[in-house]
């Protein structure tokens, strides 16, 4: 069995009735996000439980295999060449441990969001839509999709029609914007119902994103009653 992965937890009130798993990016930790949620207005939400999960540390081809947290290898800076499966699939599993986790503190998984920026976005797509049981949304920010070859075969109908928030720099340096387009359009083509943002900035958070986070959150965890 997958170990629970270290975590910070937020909740915004007593008794939450939702929960956020968000993932951070590559280098960073759970404490890279945690200080977005009081930023959120989250005011018409029931009260939310978001979990920040820590990567595992380990080398990094494309930093000179320096150590740092990461969900996975990056061997090429195209970032679809040489992609670490092993690493992917490794994560996917640790993650669907906290997803579990949270259905066994009673919260439905039509009451969980799984968010991520950068390689966690990368995390979050390939996890949450190949996840068994139907999720409120999905969160995706500066990232692609990973192991796309293998998707149309191994997604779960389970999340076909979960709502995407897709989010991208016009500016992005790490992550291409065409990488992103790309993770777009192969899922709309597939019937996914994706919302697609872009906002004036490179590989970062802009505060029309914020904005527009809180939106689809309130949206995606209002509609579905706890």
């Amino acid at each position: 069995m997958t170990s629970l992965l270290p975590h910070i937890q937020m909740d915004t009130g007593p008794a939450p009735t939702a929960s956020v798993i968000w993932l951070h990016g590559l280098g960073a930790d759970g404490n890279d996000f945690a200080a977005l949620v009081p930023e959120l207005d989250l005011a018409s939400c029931p009260p939310i439980r978001f979990v920040f999960p820590h990567a595992p540390s380990m080398p990094v081809t494309i930093n000179g295999g320096y150590v740092m947290p990461a969900w996975y290898d990056i061997r090429a800076s195209n970032l679809t060449s040489q992609q670490d499966e092993a690493g992917i699939r490794a994560s996917e599993q640790a993650i669907r441990t906290l997803i579990d986790q949270e259905l066994a503190r009673g919260i439905p998984a039509t009451r969980i969001v799984l968010a991520g920026f950068s390689q966690g976005c990368a995390m979050a797509l390939h996890t949450g839509l190949r996840y068994p049981l139907a999720l409120a949304g999905i969160i995706a920010l500066s990232g692609y999709l990973p192991l796309a070859d293998h998707f149309a075969a191994e997604r779960s109908a389970a999340n076909s029609h979960t709502p995407i928030f897709m989010a991208h720099g016009s500016q992005d340096p790490v992550v291409v914007p065409a990488r992103g387009e790309a993770s777009r359009d192969l899922l709309k083509n597939l019937g996914y119902a994706v919302r697609w943002h872009t906002y004036p900035m490179p590989h970062s958070v802009h505060p029309r994103e914020i904005a527009d986070i809180s939106a689809y959150l309130t949206d995606v965890l209002t509609t579905q009653t706890p």
